[in-house]
């Protein structure tokens, strides 16, 4: 393990698995990143957790002879498909499928805060994590690094600290998109939005994405 410190921010640095015995809580933030936007052909590279204490938790994944597909984590995947933790993402439907992909497991339970999102701010088609933050937190986060090569063996720093805050804010913004569900009336909508997405995701990863099944 490795740690470096950004902004005010500790970020630890694992290799293939979390330690052992690692706790983070009830909720955690989660987000994947790949060497591309297709689950079934673009490697899982790197997955980010946050307790949203400010301190977060990188495991990186290493190519193998299987091309990045079946990777063996059991902290990790035990930690994910713990029913008595909450997992946060933004976008949920890819992470899931990615996660499925590379380490055979149903991340449950999830909320996603990009459904959230569409499900109240109907006045708005900005959905994106970015303004997400800066319009519901205040808070501007750089996406510099989005497209950088997440597949290198050495991540560089600002690499680990963009890969950080895309966790860092995801407890504080679904506080304020909870909030608004339920003003809304659509809290309940939502929960069973979330239950559907770890079978959105392998329905992605058979190809049912184009065209969708939910379609005429």
């Amino acid at each position: 393990m490795s740690t470096i410190f950004q902004n005010g921010v500790t970020i630890h640095l694992h290799r293939h698995d979390l330690p052992a015995g690692l706790a983070l809580g009830p909720v955690i933030a989660v987000d994947t990143e790949t060497m591309g936007l297709d689950p079934r052909r673009d490697r899982l590279c790197l997955v980010q957790l946050s307790d949203g204490s400010g301190v977060t938790h990188l495991v990186q994944f290493i190519p193998t002879s299987l091309g990045g597909r079946g990777f063996d984590a059991p902290n990790l995947s035990a930690l994910l498909t713990d029913a008595t933790t909450v997992k946060l993402f933004h976008f949920a439907r890819f992470d899931v499928a990615a996660l499925h992909n590379a380490l055979g497991i149903d991340v449950a339970p999830v909320k996603c805060t990009k459904i959230a999102a569409k499900l109240v701010r109907t006045f708005t088609d900005r959905h994106g994590l970015k303004d997400l933050c800066k319009e519901l937190l205040g808070v501007e986060i750089s996406k510099q690094q989005q497209t950088s090569d997440w597949g290198a063996a050495e991540l560089s720093p600002e690499q680990q600290a963009y890969a950080a805050s895309d966790v860092l804010h995801l407890h504080a913004l679904w506080a304020r998109l909870e909030a608004l569900l339920k003003r809304e009336g659509r809290l309940e909508l939502a929960e069973a939005c979330f239950r559907f997405l770890p079978a959105r995701g392998r329905l992605d990863l058979m190809g049912y994405d184009e065209p969708d099944i939910f379609h005429h």
